[in-house]
């Protein structure tokens, strides 16, 4: 057994390459053979969001705070809130973020493949963020 004591992990900004706005990242867990499934926890600021990304295996977010948006290629825009839990198949591109005047929190859990997590693609253009309002 392992406890991970809150606070025990260094946040971490949110790379360009991977968002538009300002988030932070807190390291929940890390995968140990033959576990391939990671944890974090992201914090997107009002307007914030990932860019177009597709993931090789499946992915959940469980929404913990705020007001968050979510949308596959092709697809209508959701809002989710506090205990939603959104699952993304494999390979399904898409984004989410936070909504234009609320903050979001969200755990993500995934797992990696051969040790890539995600395909980062292009950003979210503000036409589309903004269509979804």
């Amino acid at each position: 057994m392992e406890i991970k004591r809150s606070g025990s992990q260094p946040s971490s900004k949110g790379p360009a390459d991977w968002f538009t706005g300002t988030v932070r990242i807190d390291p929940l867990f890390q995968p140990k053979a033959p576990d391939r499934a990671l944890g974090i926890c992201v914090t997107f600021e009002p307007g914030a969001r990932t860019l177009w990304h597709t993931h090789p295996l499946d992915q959940h977010l469980i929404v913990t705070a705020g007001c968050r948006r979510v949308q596959h290629w092709g697809g209508a825009v959701e809002e989710i809130r506090p205990g939603d839990v959104v699952w993304i198949p494999p390979g399904d591109k898409h984004w989410h973020g936070a909504a234009p005047a609320t903050a979001m929190t969200h755990i993500a859990i995934y797992e990696q493949l051969d040790g890539k997590g995600a395909d980062w693609m292009e950003n979210v253009s503000d036409e589309q963020y903004q269509a979804s309002q």
